[in-house]
């Protein structure tokens, strides 16, 4: 996460995770909520706690102890009031200021107080925020005495945030809380089986309004999409962009990088300020001590998820997976560390021509953040599955306070399935780029020169525009003066240096401009007490003084380095590079040469499939326990040392209704199908495989089932018996190298 550019690690605190048992509070193994937050002091990491009491996250009763529903009932809460209260409503009234519950949220504060002591910002710790409840839709004077319960038991932090999209009556009092928003691509909660239903479309496309009515609807229905009147005043802040997205038993969303990568800029483009997702980093729930912990309609909440996966698609997986929207996103974020800090106060605007419904390819999306005088412009050209034709005849026309700037000089095509940034009256090492239509990346002082690192823009030639400042110019394009600015057109892309610019300083600027593939695998390291720019489809994780390199078997990896160091080893071995451009590329180890074989062993067939059942909340009835009973199920044999096994993943190819991985009888993880692989991470478990049977099952899956899927990952053959096979198993190796230079 660090080293994808995260600044600020956000936690929930499910309370049934902590006090299963009433009384009982375990901060053990992977419950210790302090050891975890000194891991990110140790890093370098804030920490924002969303501390509850009522969490969600997809969690049994949305974090609350089974034990404190029985001794209380919901007063004020989502949807799923109706089930949970419609036989009884006796004790306290929950998420409520009655002193009974509030008494309870108290021990659980108390607790949490006690395991940050000395962490918090005050302390000189990394605990800078606190949030207050989740998606909650009640009167603000409840989250209001949440607040003095945290400040009284110790839980004082510089600032405290709820979630901003519920409904309108929690009406805050201006300035006591931040409202943070947030926006997916698709969802799993809607209450139907269709594609991209309701206003999912307006995450591709730049709004003025913060607020996202598309967010649990299971919860909260149909609501208006308008901002409270003071939200103009806040800051900006998402901590829900959605880095993927969990899978209902009715709703199988199957995320793709840019699904993630296009809202994530577009909010950008729109004033956010401070990203945050859910998730970044996807997981598992822990075992229970009575239950399990996932969200069912069995426990009276709206939707069926996977018992211990919490995957979430997201751009780092379940088992550490490294995806492709990580990188998009890494990508932004070195913009965001090198140019956020002249981002931030500028505002947005949208032209008046804007996108009329889901349904309208034929208008460009885009929208200019500027402080009048500079700025940047945000163009999106891509719908989640849906086609978008490209735009030809672009250009811009902004009208400034220091003149107007046309960009392109000639009009240009804007090609489907992309979205960019492009930047204009940007300061960069003392020369004033007028425009580009190129996106900045980062930049890096070396040798006495402001290198400045940009990525292409697919289908548009790149073409840099200068003010006179800039006194003389190299560049593998074409140089002409119109009207005063210097044009730099027909730039190309590579390694080296495409343009050099002298200042009147007498400093030299360096443009590197990067093709899109490169530009995703650029990474800002510091190495040996210099900064560095890395090009490399490994992942790199920086320490003080070397850079861990993650090579995957899926992946030939090479690393390239600017500025070139003097010389340089991997695992204490001298390692030769090669000059490339003005980096100096060095060829990396594969993966350990020791083979890990796998085969699967038939063990029986799988019966009918089941008639799915539609639950209490009118979905698709997950299936139970007892139903994989009549799985398919292979025996996976496994041939390698324990210590061989470090850093795999196992890759099943199957389809099939849901799969479950069990060793010993006891569950691993579970995957309701959306076509795409199920893994398996073995680090945790290997010493216990080599001693134990490791069995997949997966259930068939029906033709008629009433659940969402991609067209294209149906069975071919439509089936009411089911179908519930195995295509391969794909072994995923990783290897883990030291790299120093010097």
């Amino acid at each position: 996460m660090r080293a994808g550019g995260i600044d600020i690690v956000a936690t929930y605190v499910f309370w049934i995770h902590h006090e299963e048992i009433e009384g009982q509070f375990d901060f053990t193994d992977r419950r210790n909520l302090r050891e975890f937050v000194a891991l990110c002091r140790e890093l370098g990491l804030y920490v924002q706690m969303r501390c509850g009491p009522w969490c969600h996250g997809e969690c049994r009763n949305g974090g609350f102890p089974d034990w404190l529903l029985r001794k209380g009932h919901f007063a004020i809460v989502p949807a799923e009031a109706a089930v949970c209260d419609s036989e009884i409503q006796t004790g306290y009234a929950l998420r409520t200021d009655d002193p009974g519950y509030l008494a309870e949220v108290r021990r659980l504060y108390e607790q949490i107080a006690g395991q940050l002591h000395g962490l918090l910002w005050k302390d000189g710790g990394p605990v800078i925020g606190m949030q207050i409840e989740n998606e909650y839709s009640g009167p603000s004077e409840h989250i209001l005495s949440l607040k003095r319960m945290a400040r009284e038991v110790g839980l004082d932090v510089p600032i405290y945030t709820f979630t901003g999209w519920p409904l309108p009556r929690t009406k805050m009092p201006f300035g006591q809380m931040l409202p943070l928003f947030g926006g997916y691509a698709e969802g799993m909660w809607d209450r139907n089986i269709e594609q991209m239903p309701g206003g999912y479309w307006e995450a591709f496309s730049f709004k003025s309004h913060r607020i996202d009515s598309t967010i649990a609807t299971d919860h909260f229905g149909k609501r208006e999409e308008k901002d409270e009147n003071d939200a103009i005043h806040y800051p900006y802040i998402t901590c829900e962009l959605g880095g993927g997205m969990v899978n209902s038993y009715h709703r199988r969303v199957q995320i793709f990088a840019r699904d993630v990568a296009a809202p994530a800029l577009i909010k950008l483009g729109v004033g956010n300020s401070l990203p945050g997702y859910y998730m970044y980093h996807g997981g598992t729930n822990p075992d229970g001590k009575l239950t399990t912990f996932h969200e069912s309609q069995a426990t009276n909440y709206p939707n069926d998820i996977t018992v211990k996966s919490y995957d979430f698609q997201a751009p780092l997986g379940e088992f550490g997976q490294v995806r492709e929207h990580y990188h998009w996103l890494r990508r932004m974020h070195l913009f965001i560390h090198d140019y956020g800090e002249l981002m931030a106060p500028m505002s947005s605007m949208l032209p008046a021509a804007r996108p009329t419904g889901r349904d309208d390819t034929q208008t460009l999306r885009w929208c200019v953040r500027s402080n009048g005088s500079s700025g940047f412009v945000f163009v999106n050209n891509y719908q989640r599955l849906q086609p978008m034709p490209p735009k030809p005849g672009v250009q811009f026309q902004l009208h400034l306070r220091n003149g107007e700037v046309t960009l392109p000089a000639r009009p240009a095509t804007v090609a489907s399935d992309s979205f960019f940034i492009w930047p204009f009256h940007i300061d960069i090492g003392g020369v004033n780029l007028v425009y580009a239509t190129a996106e900045i990346i980062c930049n890096l002082d070396e040798g006495g020169a402001h290198y400045v690192f940009f990525a292409e823009t697919p289908g548009v030639p790149a073409e840099f525009a200068f003010d006179m400042t800039a006194k003389s110019v190299n560049s593998s394009g074409t140089a002409s003066e119109r009207d005063g600015v210097l044009h730099v057109e027909g730039v190309r892309a590579g390694l080296q240096v495409a343009i050099r610019l002298r200042t009147p300083a007498g400093r030299d600027v360096c443009i590197v401009l990067l093709d899109q593939e490169t530009s995703l695998s650029c990474w800002k390291v510091a190495l040996g007490g210099r900064k560095h720019i890395a090009i490399t489809a490994a992942t790199l994780l920086p320490e003080e003084d070397f850079l861990r390199c993650h090579v995957s078997s899926e992946v030939k990896s090479t690393l390239a380095l600017f500025p070139s160091p003097a010389k340089a080893e991997i695992d204490g071995k001298p390692l030769e590079g090669r000059d490339d451009g003005i980096f100096t590329r060095y060829t990396l180890p594969g993966p350990v040469a020791e083979h890990v074989n796998v085969t699967l062993e038939p063990l029986r067939e799988a019966d009918t499939a089941r008639a799915v059942p539609i639950g209490p909340f009118g979905v698709a009835l997950a299936p139970t326990d007892e139903d994989f009973e009549h799985a398919a199920v292979w025996r996976v044999q496994i041939d390698g040392h324990s210590n061989s096994l470090q850093n795999v993943i196992l890759r099943f190819h199957y389809m099939g209704d849901v799969a479950r991985a069990y060793l010993n009888g006891r569950l691993l993880t579970d995957d309701f199908y959306n076509g795409k692989p199920f893994d398996l991470g073995l680090d945790p478990y290997a010493p216990e495989i080599h001693a134990g049977e490791l069995l997949l099952k997966i259930l068939p899956l029906r033709s008629d089932a009433p659940i969402y899927l991609l067209p294209e990952a149906w069975p071919g053959q439509p089936t009411t018996e089911g179908t519930a096979e195995v295509k391969g198993v794909e072994v995923i190796h990783a290897r883990e190298l030291e790299f120093r230079a010097s």
